[in-house]
């Protein structure tokens, strides 16, 4: 959800006090990297899952502050859209078991949700965009009225001083839909991934975030469809890249960064990217105070500023149990289709930065950063089809270059984690056996409705169908390379 806001009518004269504090707080960490004894204890992760919610018609369900209540459990907040919840799992290690217990809390947490959601009429649909969502569904009244979402709508269309359109070149969404509201980014439903580093080796892990980014798309992809028109195979990336873009016309022309950047070089400290930051107006001036006791700062104003420049690989400074600490917030990845799927992509993510991060020599330090974007572009253009680059490899298509080249370096990064081998082999075995079967989660949808329509469904329909069998086989707890096609 991100950190709320007290107020909504900011003047100018707040903005510039902000910047001011966000510059002094800036200074801040600089300082704290150098003199305070950051938390070092055995690397831990986090996870978030975005979730839709849906009625007994596979249609959006504008629930959530009921199926909220329902739930009743802190894990689940809000998120910008009354058909979305957010789950938070709370961070643990990753090794010897840590792989299988985030699997059976994220399994048993989203299945008790959706009992209770049940009761409400409601089901939970953990897949990037759900497909049944229309441009109706998509206006004002269906976002949350909370302030920090009421200021990111006002501010971004202000700046933007257009409608929100939502292109997709060379698919059915080539002519573009327009938005009266930021509303299409709570289409964009994610399954984000919390790394914690020690400050000196944060800039070899983002490095490696950025490396496989595009391989995280090609095998993770589940939204092809937006408002009921086929995309891409991740069309989540573009969508939300649009719904969030503030930039004027004129802005755009001349090449200004959109607030969506998947950024242009390698770094070599995590200031680089709190630096950077000041690059962009401020969207969220809160200035309320700071309680920071005698622990280390929580440098707020900084991190409300961060929490709205969408890097698909953040930096995060956080402060937990009295330490500080620097976590990489590992955007990429659609939410679904199951449990199990999203576990196995965690251990693909965390598995290849540990080993990427770790080489003497990293291969990608000698290669263009822009191979590395063209990979993110492939990835969520083509998902499973993709054709990628690797450094002293060349282009190869993507479920070939997982499976001969990228699984057992993942392999041997989670055993330097001190994951135990059958783990190793549980979850990265289901990112092998997804390659070779060529399915993910957006092969999986485009084929179910194309095969539909086959049989003389409408799209309406064929969308409806395939939403109703996706969350009868998410319930299944089979990944999707195993499903029915």
């Amino acid at each position: 959800m991100g950190e709320d806001i007290s107020r909504t009518d900011y003047s100018d004269a707040d903005f510039k006090a902000y910047a001011d504090r966000v510059a002094g707080q800036r200074e801040e960490l600089e300082r704290l990297l150098v003199e305070w004894p950051f938390d070092l204890a055995h690397p831990r992760a986090g996870m978030e899952v975005e979730l839709n919610l849906v009625d007994a018609e596979q249609r959006p369900a504008l629930v959530a502050k009921e199926v909220l209540g329902a739930i009743n459990d802190p894990q689940f907040v809000h998120e910008l859209g009354k058909f979305n919840i957010e789950l938070n799992l709370p961070p643990r290690a990753l090794g010897p078991t840590g792989l299988s217990a985030f699997y059976e809390m994220l399994r048993s947490t989203l299945n008790d949700a959706d009992q209770r959601a049940g009761g409400l009429g409601a089901r939970l649909a953990v897949i990037g965009m759900l497909p049944t969502l229309t441009e109706d569904d998509l206006g004002p009244d269906s976002l949350v009225e909370n302030p920090r979402y009421t200021m990111l709508d006002s501010e971004l269309r202000r700046r933007r001083g257009g409608p929100v359109r939502i292109q997709l070149p060379g698919t059915e969404l080539a002519d573009g839909i327009d938005f009266t509201t930021i509303a299409p980014e709570a289409a964009c439903t994610s399954h984000q991934i919390h790394l914690q580093v020690a400050p000196e080796q944060f800039a070899a892990y983002w490095n490696a975030s950025q490396a496989i980014a595009g391989v995280q798309l090609a095998m993770g992809a589940n939204s092809p469809f937006f408002a009921g028109r086929l995309g891409y195979a991740e069309s989540r990336i573009a969508v939300f890249d649009q719904a969030t873009d503030d930039r004027s016309a004129q802005e755009q022309a001349e090449g200004a960064r959109p607030r969506v950047w998947f950024g242009d070089h390698w770094i070599g400290s995590p200031l680089e990217l709190f630096d950077e930051n000041t690059d962009w107006r401020p969207l969220l001036p809160d200035l309320e105070e700071e309680q920071a006791g005698d622990g280390p700062p929580p440098l707020r104003a900084l991190c409300l500023l961060n929490g709205t420049i969408y890097r698909w690989n953040r930096a995060v400074y956080d402060v937990a149990g009295g330490a500080p600490h620097l976590r990489i917030e590992n955007r990429v990845l659609p939410a679904g289709p199951t449990s199990l799927d999203m576990v196995a992509n965690l251990a693909l993510y965390a598995g290849l930065t540990r080993a990427l991060a770790d080489q003497e020599h990293p291969a990608w330090s000698e290669e263009g950063y822009a191979i590395a974007r063209d990979n993110f572009t492939a990835g969520q253009t083509h998902g499973m089809a993709a054709e990628l680059s690797w450094p002293g490899i060349g282009t190869v298509a993507a479920a070939t270059l997982v499976r001969e080249q990228l699984l057992p370096l993942a392999a041997a990064g989670l055993q330097s984690y001190g994951v135990e081998a059958a783990e190793v082999s549980r979850y990265l075995g289901v990112i092998e056996n997804r390659a070779a079967a060529g399915v993910n989660g957006a092969t999986w949808q485009t084929a179910a409705v194309a095969a539909r329509e086959r049989a003389g469904e409408d799209r309406s329909r064929a969308l409806r169908g395939m939403v109703e069998d996706y969350l009868t086989l998410q319930r299944s707890g089979l990944p999707v390379h195993e499903w029915e096609r």
